[in-house]
């Protein structure tokens, strides 16, 4: 398997379901990700600017290849609206051959 076809889940939040679905629909709409679960009622406790936060948000769980990851990056640095986007990708230890397939045709250009 070439290692840009290898599957990633990559995780970001967003703060609230417009934007999530927003993001989401632009991923998939840009062959970035195959799919993008919108994960609600989600708190993230985190230290910004020298202070805890605790703020509810929305998980999206993007399925992609590691070749895209570079891709939603960059398109998460410009259309997420968090100065510092959370963008985690982690390897996939096992996936099904007929999902892995459609994930790999899904996320290709020009299909």
């Amino acid at each position: 398997m070439e290692r840009t076809e290898e599957p990633r889940i990559v995780l970001c939040t967003a703060p609230d379901a417009p934007v999530a679905r927003r993001l989401a629909d632009g991923l998939v709409e840009r062959r970035l990700a195959a799919c993008v679960n919108l994960v609600p009622g989600i708190t993230s406790v985190y230290r910004w600017d020298g202070a805890i936060q605790a703020d509810e948000e929305i998980l999206l769980v993007i399925k992609t290849v590691a070749g895209r990851v570079p891709q939603i990056e960059a398109y998460l640095a410009d259309e997420h609206p968090y100065d510092c986007p959370e963008c985690v990708a982690l390897e996939v230890s096992k996936v099904e051959a007929a999902y892995l397939a459609w994930l790999r045709r899904s996320v290709a250009d020009g299909t």
